[in-house]
Formats: C-alpha cells, structure tokens, sequence
C-alpha cells in the first residue's frame, strides 16, 4: 500500500507541474501584454482617439490598434513567432482576459494595417531615450527567406516584383544567400533610429541616400561597405554628416581608425546579434514580404520597448533579457 500510495502521489506531481507551469507562464503574459500596452498608450499621443484606434470610417473595433501592437510585441518578447500557437494558447488559456480578442486572420491584417503606427511610436520612444545623440553607427544585416536550395521554388514576392527578394552577398559572414537587407542606424547608447528592408542585391551605400535627410551635423560611423568618397563628399555637402569608415590596407591613403570607432560600432553589431538570439530574426514563417516586413517591425518594436523599461528603471538598456523580469 505504501509503494502505491507514493506511486499516486508522484504521477500527480508528474501531471501538476506542466499545468502550473503553463498557468504561470499565460499569467506572466497577460501581466507583460498591460504593461507594453501602456507604453505604447503613453507615447501614442493624438495619432489614436479615446479607444486606441486610429480614426477611420465604417464599424469602431473593440479590439483596438494599439492592443494590436502591444500583443504583436508581447508576442516577440516572449519569442512567440507562429500566429497559429500564439491565438491557440490565447483563446484556450487566456480567454477570461481576452473577451475581445480578434481571429488570427483579422489579427494578421490588422497588424499589417497598423505597421505605420506602430513605427511612429518606436521613434518617440527611441527618441525619449537618446534624442540628443551626435554620434551614430550604420550597418547591415542579411535576412534570409530561405534556404539557398530552395531560392529557384521561393514563390515570396511574385506577384509584387518591386519588393520581391534577390539573391544577396554578405562579406562579413561570407556567404550567398536569398531575401534581403535590414539596413540600420543607432546611436552610441545602443538604441535603434531609423531603418529599411531592401532588396540582399542593394549596396549598403544605396540606403546613404535616406540617411542624409533624416540625420545632420552628427558622425556617422560604418563599416568598409560604405567607403565611398564620392559619398562621403556628397552627405558632408548636404548634411553635414562626417561618415568615417575604416580605409583598405591597399588604399594609399590608409590611416587607422578612430579611437572610437570599435567601441562605437560594437553597439550595432550588438543589437543584430540580440535580433537574431532573442527575437530569433533568422527564423521566417511570413510567406509575403509585406508579412515578413511586419514581423521584423514587431522585433525592431519589441527590442525598444525592452530598453525603453531598462531605462525607466535606470538599468542599463542592453540587457532587453532581464527588463520586464
């Protein structure tokens, strides 16, 4: 009777403690789904009316944009990418708290609908956190659509060739691949301003021509992609923007680099990095580039708002892992 009294015992134990753990884990969610939520509510301003919709014509939808945006990066945050798990555990676990939840289907339109919104708030927030920088960093990363085996049967962007993918070539990690570029610009505390999707068959110098009319009178720091001195002329005449790029062994005029410009560009290269760990970019279900663009804004949002809690609480903004512990 013993030995059946403590197998009973440890086979509840077995069945209890998944359960409790996925409780705890729904509860932490919606805990975190309130607080990005009012982020995105603080820094909305005038752009949504009373019900956090951007005002439009026809039926007032109760599920509003910008609980759209708040579940998009509570989603990433929590490294949730497949829409199809993330509505399942919702409607299955959360849907006390969720009596206004969307389908899947409304929730991917409206995800794509409310993209600009939702970019528009992440610059305040970037801006509310190093507004007054001086100094950037500039650089690019690959985003594969899929493997290059498959690149010939890839049907993403046929039917829209101007956002269709190419195939790319990244020097840094020296391969080919198939889908395109995330070209970026940060500033020295580590926080994202500005960016853009190409085409991987862009040169990193094409995206240059954005940069000087959004940036002026500031440093401008990249990598040997962007060493042009056509370029470099050009964004100092129009903008003022010193661009400093390590020079070639080769090249005659060959000096070292600045004494910051390691420590500077390590910012950068810091964020692709927490991109493809954390937010887990090199993963792709989007079967449209307007899909895969919106994903890679929720990460981009997503990764702002997890500096944005670090620097309210005065912790440093690069550890995004530990902010909303």
């Amino acid at each position: 009777m013993k030995k059946l009294h403590i197998s009973l015992i440890f086979s509840k134990l077995v069945v209890t403690k998944p359960l409790i753990t996925i409780i705890a884990l729904m509860h932490n969610f919606i805990v975190k789904f309130g607080k990005i939520l009012d982020i995105f509510k603080e820094f909305a301003g005038n752009r949504v009316n009373e019900f956090g919709n951007v005002p439009r014509r026809g039926v007032v939808p109760k599920f509003s944009d910008l609980e759209v945006l708040a579940l998009s990066a509570t989603a990433e945050v929590f490294g949730i990418d497949s829409e199809n798990y993330l509505f399942h555990r919702l409607k299955n676990e959360c849907a006390d708290h969720f009596t206004n939840l969307i389908t899947r289907r409304q929730y991917n339109q409206r995800r794509k609908l409310t993209y600009r919104l939702g970019e528009e708030i992440r610059k305040d927030i970037a801006a509310a956190m190093d507004g007054r920088e001086n100094v950037f960093s500039i650089d690019s990363k690959p985003v594969k659509v899929c493997q290059n085996a498959r690149a010939a049967r890839c049907t993403m962007g046929k039917d829209t060739h101007e956002l269709a993918p190419a195939w790319g070539y990244c020097a840094s990690q020296n391969m080919h691949y198939y889908g395109y570029k995330l070209h970026a610009v940060c500033g020295i505390t580590g926080v994202i301003h500005s960016y853009d999707m190409t085409a991987a068959n862009v040169s990193d110098l094409h995206y240059l021509q954005d940069v000087k009319w959004e940036y002026n009178d500031c440093l401008m720091l990249g990598d040997k992609g962007y060493l042009s001195a056509d370029i470099q002329q050009n964004l100092f005449d129009v903008a003022h923007i010193s661009l400093e790029v390590p020079y070639r062994l080769n090249q005659k005029n060959w000096r070292p680099p600045i004494w910051a410009y390691k420590r500077f560009r390590k910012r950068i290269e810091t964020l692709f990095s927490q991109l493809n760990d954390q937010f887990m970019m090199i993963r792709n279900y989007a079967k449209q580039p307007k899909g895969l663009f919106t994903r890679i804004a929720a990460k981009v949002s997503a990764l702002t708002i997890l500096q944005y809690v670090n620097y309210v609480n005065h912790r440093n903004i690069g550890q995004v892992k530990y902010a909303l512990i």
